[in-house]
């Protein structure tokens, strides 16, 4: 059984470096993303004991063509940053693609890309394809956590929290307190938090709820995403009950739950892709998980800690280098899957 380490690459990168502190220029800002990213890897390659990374790599989602409102308010969101900003994102993306092009030419990790699919649908994938293996999501991405199950577990390098369906707990294993209650973090309901998301929508991405307003919990004459949650198998009264309401949108549209519901779980599900995505996900998987045989990774990785002046990471190199040159290994069920 391998063990492997799949890293959601720009949304580790990019959230380390909201993370930077205001104070810092822009260059240390950029140098303090990539220490974060590949610290992150590194500890959750420790702490995981893990035998491969995969970092997946975004590509244009077909989210996009199927729902046209998909992540489209983040246009209009960069087109009224000032110069400045532009600036420094241009600085980020620049420093993103170096370290991507680090890690294709020069490192033996694995590095996935699907022209049409998002960096979380490689991944979803990449574990429905290696059902036998374990696996470790890095990324702070809450999406992820639909996918957790017994063996796959999520490492927000971020918070430095790993979830599983046993308990959150941090990098020495210990639970993770609630700061509010000071009661360990409940594990999560993995099915439960997919149907609420499918129910709610998502404002970051643009993906509108399915039922606004709708309550958590029911009244005596009102039925609540609980209760309908509940009845999901059966399909009984508390299910239909909810999913065939209708509502009218600000515009004087009308809209079934259902229909919404159905659409948001397109979007939102990491399992329920149109079929022929998939196969085309599966197929660019199998095209690029190669075995790799780069030399001198170690000195090549100093070389690229100079460049972005990581003296830290640069001071314990051969602990990175570890995890950079080991190379993917073939598997007779890789073959199959």
């Amino acid at each position: 059984m391998t063990t492997y380490l799949l890293v959601d690459s720009l949304n580790t990168f990019f959230r380390a470096r909201h993370a930077a502190h205001r104070s810092m220029d822009m260059w240390t800002k950029v140098g303090f993303a990539i220490h974060v990213t590949m610290s992150a890897v590194n500890r959750a390659w420790r702490i995981s004991q893990a035998d491969h990374v995969v970092f997946a790599l975004e590509g244009r989602s077909w989210r996009k063509d199927f729902f046209k409102p998909y992540k489209a308010h983040r246009v209009a969101a960069r087109q009224v940053k000032t110069e400045i900003e532009q600036e420094e994102d241009a600085l980020f993306f620049e420093a993103y693609d170096s370290l991507v092009k680090f890690l294709v030419e020069n490192a033996n990790c694995s590095t996935l890309q699907c022209d049409i699919a998002e960096a979380d649908d490689i991944i979803a994938r990449f574990i429905h394809m290696h059902p036998q293996d374990n696996h470790v999501i890095v990324s702070s991405d809450t999406d992820f956590v639909q996918l957790v199950s017994d063996n796959v577990k999520q490492y927000n390098g971020i918070s430095n929290n790993i979830i599983t369906l046993q308990g959150v707990f941090d990098d020495h294993g210990k639970p993770v307190k609630d700061k509010k209650t000071g009661d360990p973090k409940p594990a999560p309901d993995p099915e439960w938090l997919l149907f609420e998301k499918c129910m709610r929508g998502d404002p970051t991405d643009n993906i509108f709820s399915a039922y606004p307003g709708v309550r958590k919990k029911g009244t005596k004459n009102k039925v609540g995403l609980l209760e309908a949650f509940e009845d999901r198998d059966n399909k009984g009264y508390n299910w239909n009950n909810m999913m065939l309401q209708r509502w009218t949108d600000h515009n004087g549209d009308e809209h079934r739950v259902l229909d919404d519901y159905e659409r948001n779980r397109v979007l939102v599900d990491l399992t329920a892709q149109p079929e022929e995505l998939k196969e085309y996900i599966d197929s660019t998987i199998k095209d690029q998980m190669a075995p790799k045989n780069n030399s001198m990774v170690g000195a090549k990785f100093l070389k690229f800690c100079g460049k972005y002046e990581l003296k830290r990471i640069a001071d314990e190199a051969p602990k990175y280098a570890e995890w950079l040159q080991k190379s993917y290994m073939e598997k007779e069920q890789d073959v199959a899957c």
